[in-house]
């Protein structure tokens, strides 16, 4: 994940199971799981050399993540043009 481009995030269109989030002050990569309505909040799950940690997740807000964090570029996640 060295090599791999994020960018900001600017749409919550783009926050898609399976992304690839990178907060923007540390190095850590986290995959993107389902939002859950009750938590009102996206899981995500620790992300390391292409496996995702099911055993380690915290729930992050919408607000949050656009604030914070960086996905990955590219992949279908761009957010829709207006």
């Amino acid at each position: 994940m060295k090599n791999t481009t994020f960018e900001n995030i600017f749409d919550a269109y783009q926050l898609i199971s399976g992304a690839k989030i990178k907060s923007k002050n540390y190095d850590e990569v986290y995959e993107l799981g389902q939002y859950d309505g009750t938590k009102r909040g996206y899981t995500l799950y620790a992300f390391e050399d292409g496996v995702r940690f099911e055993d380690f997740s915290v729930i992050i807000s919408e607000n949050e993540l656009m604030n914070n964090y960086l996905i990955e570029k590219g992949k279908g996640n761009q957010a829709i043009a207006a």
